[in-house]
């Protein structure tokens, strides 16, 4: 009854935790503004099993992409022994789901394989991390914090991988010395429980104890600590994919604002049949943290910062200031800071930064070449040439700044209703000493 009582207590703080930072992130997402409608379910799901699922844009680097691959898919067959052990924390039974015969055994040894498997592959994730100086994973934006995110959250996993071998090990191994049946099938906690022949049953219940309290808290704890971490992504990447653009690659939308603006140009009637408040469009772009889209908010949160992006960008490849890692980054921290200040004292609370210059400069923005490396590149669909371009619209748009070429461009565009600096009328002339034959 007490192990009941102490597990319920964790269990309903762990819960409380979480439904903070749930109504935290909430009252961030509530802050930003409407994007794409989500249509096509069926296209959606598809994409979500083959990208989010299936991991299929990991495997264009086959041995880290593999690596990878069975690490999440461990962690998705472990995650029903989670359900499990909650389920006997609270109704203090031993293997609630044994009931479910073979497929129990299939289950329970497929998560015993993968706690080794993943065991191994974070080791060797922390060795790359640590002692291997690869250079997707340094960058201006990846600051020592981020580094130590990253070690820690890596860390974390391994000691789940070992508290899960060395309770169903510990298991085993008591079960054999008390001739009772095992439940469930644990090809290497077999292996494991050879060390531990010869250990009394009071110190294997202690060790099964003890691995079992430690596999769950650390769960709990996990699961809090995941929301500030960059790891939020093994939450976040799932529906991130789910509601990627479904666009073309390259496509770019069009500003709505912008589009009523033209057709009240084209047939002021239709226009004003569906009239728009100005509070509705604050501004041309986006210019700091309550001018982005859900959607942009949800990549931040999902971005798993291991810089394929960056790593693939032309401008950032020939020297230039643009990581489009950085970018996403910028977002998250941006909304980080300057949002408890938004919900507190509402929209038109300022701490005089902005998203723009302060955390992305101008330089970076227009480097980009919206080639979409970037975004083909990402495992988990983030677009960020949309976003870029949202900003330099706001440049644009809002303070008419925009690169000395481009600028003459606009003119001519204005001038000319052409890119060219020649009037309508002239730019055929380069072809009147032309000598053409005619067939």
């Amino acid at each position: 009854m007490a192990k009941q009582i102490v597990f319920a207590l964790a269990l309903l703080i762990t819960l409380l935790i979480f439904s903070y930072t749930v109504r935290r992130l909430y009252r961030f997402f509530k802050l930003t503004q409407p994007d794409f409608p989500v249509r096509n379910i069926g296209k959606r799901i598809m994409l979500t099993l083959g990208v989010a699922i299936g991991q299929t844009k990991i495997f264009r680097r086959p041995i880290t992409g593999l690596m990878h691959a069975l690490v999440f898919w461990g962690f998705c067959v472990i995650a029903l022994g989670t359900i499990e052990i909650i389920i006997d924390g609270l109704g203090n039974y031993e293997r609630s789901l044994s009931f479910l015969g073979i497929i129990y055994s299939i289950i329970t040894a497929s998560g015993d394989v993968f706690a080794l498997v993943v065991g191994v592959f974070i080791i060797v994730f922390l060795f790359r991390r640590i002692f291997m100086n690869i250079k997707r994973f340094q960058g201006i934006e990846m600051k020592h914090v981020s580094h130590l995110d990253a070690n820690i959250a890596l860390a974390l996993i391994l000691f789940l991988m070992l508290s899960l071998l060395g309770m169903n090990a510990a298991y085993v191994e008591l079960k054999k010395i008390q001739s009772a049946e095992i439940l469930g099938f644990y090809p290497i906690g077999n292996l494991i429980s050879g060390i531990l022949s010869g250990i009394s049953t009071t110190s294997l219940e202690l060790l099964y104890n003890f691995c079992w309290w430690s596999h769950i808290l650390l769960i709990f704890a996990f699961a809090n600590i995941l929301p500030y971490s960059k790891h939020f992504h093994v939450f976040m990447s799932v529906p991130n994919v789910f509601l990627s653009r479904l666009d073309p690659m390259g496509k770019l939308p069009n500003m709505d604002s912008i589009t009523r603006e033209v057709k009240m140009m084209l047939n002021p009637d239709t226009a004003l049949a569906n009239p728009i408040s100005e509070t509705t469009i604050p501004r041309f772009g986006v210019k700091d943290a309550e001018d982005i889209t859900w959607k942009n908010y949800l990549d931040s949160l999902s971005c798993t910062e291991c810089g394929r992006c960056t790593d693939v960008c032309p401008a950032n490849l020939t020297g230039k200031k643009l990581s489009p890692r950085k970018i996403i980054m910028n977002i998250r921290a941006r909304m980080k800071e300057k949002g408890p200040g938004l919900v507190k004292f509402g929209k038109d609370y300022t701490d005089n930064k902005s998203l723009l210059r302060d955390f992305i400069s101008e330089e970076e923005l227009w480097a980009c070449t919206t080639c979409n490396a970037c975004a083909q590149e990402c495992p988990v669909n983030i677009n960020h040439p949309t976003f870029i371009v949202d900003m330099r619209r706001y440049l644009v748009l809002e303070e008419a700044s925009a690169p000395g070429m481009l600028k003459t461009m606009f003119n001519n565009i204005e001038n000319n209703g052409a890119p060219w600096q020649y009037a309508a009328e002239d730019r055929l002339l380069w072809t009147r000493d032309l000598e053409m034959k005619v067939n």
